[in-house]
């Protein structure tokens, strides 16, 4: 079974658990993970920085990051492969390099990116496991950041060390840094798919618990419209 059609029988289930014992029933998404911030953090700049991370399906990171104040933008795409297999059922068979990622422009003046880290690491996936996050597995959904430069490197690196050593996370963590070599946009039917589909049921199970767990760990940083892709055209 490709990871695709693994995605959509997972959603079938789901859907037919929710339907007939209601949302609870089914379960709950993982809780998000209170953490610290940043011991090092970038000195913020003028104009718009862009950073790459890759967590899981992009759907739910990508969530995330658009309601998050400073962010300007956050498009779903793809990460780690080159322009010619970054299409969505050809990185669904997890032998292209590719990861699913969302690449995130925002404001330093008014959000870091040892912020943006914070609630990645927090509430955005669970960066301790190893090419898989919830339902879904293979080497595309794989715990990535993809730095836009030194800078970016120095404060990833640092706050992932500094989390291990204060053991916040039961496991250590798998997350790679690497540099940002190319950033392929998805499918326009994969933008903004938290926002269009808040009923859908591997959303629903999924992903609306992170915008939660922002809205309550990050009341400060969480902001109630989401800024879109389709809204920018």
């Amino acid at each position: 079974m490709s990871t695709s059609s693994h995605r959509r029988s997972i959603t079938a289930l789901l859907a037919a658990t929710l339907f007939s014992f209601g949302v609870c029933a089914a379960g709950a998404a993982e809780d998000a993970v209170v953490i610290p911030p940043p011991a090092i953090d970038e000195v913020a700049g003028p104009g718009t920085e862009t950073a790459i991370f890759a967590g899981g399906c992009f759907w739910g990171v990508q969530g995330v990051f658009q309601h998050v104040k400073g962010v300007e933008s956050a498009v779903s795409g793809y990460a780690g492969g080159n322009a010619k297999t970054a299409q969505y059922e050809t990185v669904s068979t997890g032998s292209t390099g590719h990861a699913e990622s969302v690449q995130v422009k925002f404001d330093p003046k008014q959000v870091s990116y040892g912020k943006l880290l914070q609630i990645f690491f927090s509430v955005a996936h669970n960066p301790t496991q190893l090419n898989f996050q919830g339902p879904d597995q293979g080497t595309q959904y794989r715990s990535a950041l993809f730095v836009s430069d030194p800078q970016q490197r120095k404060v990833a690196l640092s706050y992932i060390s500094q989390l291990d050593k204060a053991h916040v996370f039961p496991q250590p963590i798998v997350t790679k840094v690497s540099d940002a070599a190319g950033f392929y946009p998805a499918e326009a039917y994969h933008q903004d798919f938290l926002t269009l589909n808040p009923t859908y049921p591997y959303i629903v199970y999924n992903d609306l618990p992170k915008i939660e767990n922002l809205k309550s760990l990050f009341p400060a940083d969480y902001r109630s419209q989401p800024v879109l892709v389709k809204a920018k055209g």
